[in-house]
């Protein structure tokens, strides 16, 4: 796995590694708004309700569910993922935050 993937290739490379491996994957992606942003580009934005706003890229499910945070190698963690994190954590689910250089743990998860 190259060090120079954007987040969004390294997010489909992880999808479809889990999906090779017989995992059901979901992942919502962000839509497009009518609205433009300061520099005149349109804004993207996942609409949720509640609480939504940081949860894991990825819910990925087959004897157990996994949430997945997939980063660049120089991505960082929102103050609305971490709390996801700890949230699912204390209730006992699995968290990973996966980044490309971490295929081979990627791999172990896969097993």
């Amino acid at each position: 796995m190259t060090e120079h993937i954007t987040e969004k290739e390294f997010q489909r490379t992880v999808i479809e590694a889990f999906q090779a491996h017989n995992w059901k994957v979901a992942h919502f992606r962000p839509g497009m708004t009518s609205r433009i942003d300061k520099q005149g580009k349109p804004v993207w934005v996942t609409p949720v309700q509640a609480d939504g706003k940081g949860f894991v890229d990825l819910v990925c499910a087959r004897e157990r569910i996994l949430y997945i945070e997939a980063k660049s190698e120089t991505g960082e963690l929102f103050e609305e993922q971490k709390a996801w994190r700890d949230v699912i954590l204390a209730a006992g689910g699995e968290w990973y935050c996966f980044r490309p250089q971490d295929w081979d743990a990627i791999e172990e998860v896969l097993a």
